[in-house]
């Protein structure tokens, strides 16, 4: 009884802290979440937050992930604005006269066609005009710039500026589609979904096809298969835009007690917290804690903003978390499996390519391993006195 108070209290002391382990209890991963590394008193530690997995953030999540390219660049529906000449633009300038022998006209025709490219310089000449500014102005400006330009040299001159090729209005288009190419905008609205079917469309499924647009310093990438199902995500490009078409099949990673541990593809378009639970096999009856589902992620910083607050963002800020290389910072989010509404949450809240899902052991699992451990040596013991005394009884 003495030794096994002393086992007892022992296993109190110590938290069961030394039994080998799959991972972290819930309790070790929820007390670390929020503090620094000089807190933790451990170097070059990655400071992040813990989020429970409740309406408001599943719903969140999901919108965001539906709205990406939107919340970036804005919405895709509006036209195309206010469309220039640019420098390399090819134009056809036609100029009419009412009078038989002026200075674009004779006896058999009344009107001059002239080709031209706008220069580096933003410019191009015209006969008895000079050089004329285009670069910056529409085609209607530019027609009036010329027209003012005849009106005293010309007999009742007209002018008509037509574009021919917009070398200034290009989209770069490279990656998993049929033909990595520099694709012209023509003068009306053109939609990313558009500029790609001109490279010859997606080499792969829309559901492990990524689409990333860069334009500037700005950069924002969404699931095609988002794009195809949120009009608003199909954006309208501009000159200048760089579009990356990826292929990169989904996965995702289950470790803890779920009956199996590996790296999943999703397999489907979709998929949600708890069909990734059940892709696992589901949590061990055994050794689950249910209160314990965590989701570790690489979150975008809109998302993480508006979870925890400018306030709570800022101070995790100051106590070290860094974002990755696309600017996403590391957020643990957790599941209670014992609350009955988490099988419906769980079903709204989406799980995200590379995302790794970790099912806590309950504390009594590692209580009983220790209790095993400590057990083995009492248990040898006892069978070795045991066989001296039959050896004894054998010699008498």
């Amino acid at each position: 009884m003495n030794r096994l108070n002393a086992v007892l209290i022992c296993a109190l002391l110590t938290g069961c802290q030394a039994v080998p382990g799959e991972g972290p209890l819930s309790s070790t991963i929820t007390k670390d979440a929020g503090l620094s590394g000089q807190e933790l008193g451990r170097k070059n530690t990655v400071a992040y937050d813990i989020i429970d997995v409740d309406a408001r953030s599943a719903r969140l999540v999901s919108d965001y992930v539906a709205t990406a390219l939107n919340r970036r660049f804005g919405i895709g529906g509006g036209g195309v604005g206010r469309v220039v000449i640019g420098v390399g633009d090819a134009l056809k300038v036609t100029i009419f006269e009412a009078g038989s022998d002026g200075l674009f006209s004779t006896t058999d025709s009344k009107q001059t066609n002239l080709e031209l490219v706008v220069q580096p310089n933003g410019k191009a000449s015209i006969p008895y005009v000079g050089s004329v500014q285009f670069a910056g102005k529409t085609l209607e400006q530019a027609r009036q710039t010329i027209l003012d330009a005849l009106v005293k040299k010309a007999v009742e001159p007209d002018v008509i500026v037509t574009s021919m090729a917009t070398a200034s209005r290009n989209v770069t288009v490279s990656g998993a589609v049929g033909h990595s190419s520099v694709v012209p905008l023509s003068l009306v609205s053109e939609t990313i979904n558009e500029v790609i079917a001109k490279a010859g469309g997606p080499s792969a499924q829309p559901y492990e096809t990524y689409v990333t647009l860069v334009r500037g310093k700005k950069t924002g990438t969404a699931l095609l298969k988002s794009i195809i199902e949120n009009p608003s995500e199909n954006v309208n490009v501009q000159p200048g835009d760089q579009i990356f078409v990826t292929r990169d099949p989904r996965t995702f990673t289950v470790l803890g007690s779920t009956k199996l541990n590996k790296r999943v593809d999703f397999g489907a378009n979709d998929l949600n917290l708890l069909e990734a639970v059940a892709l696992a096999g589901g949590g061990n009856d055994n050794t689950i804690d249910a209160k314990g589902y965590f989701v570790f992620r690489y979150e975008e910083p809109d998302v993480v903003m508006s979870l925890l607050g400018n306030q709570r963002f800022n101070a995790m800020l100051n106590k070290g978390m860094a974002p990755d290389r696309q600017g996403r910072y590391p957020i643990v989010y957790r599941l209670d499996m014992t609350h009955p509404d988490s099988l419906i949450v769980g079903q709204t809240f989406p799980v995200k390519s590379r995302d790794v899902i970790y099912a806590s052991r309950h504390p009594s699992v590692d209580f009983v391993k220790f209790l095993s451990i400590v057990a083995r040596p009492i248990g040898a013991a006892s069978s070795a006195a045991s066989a001296a005394r039959n050896i004894e009884r054998l010699g008498e």
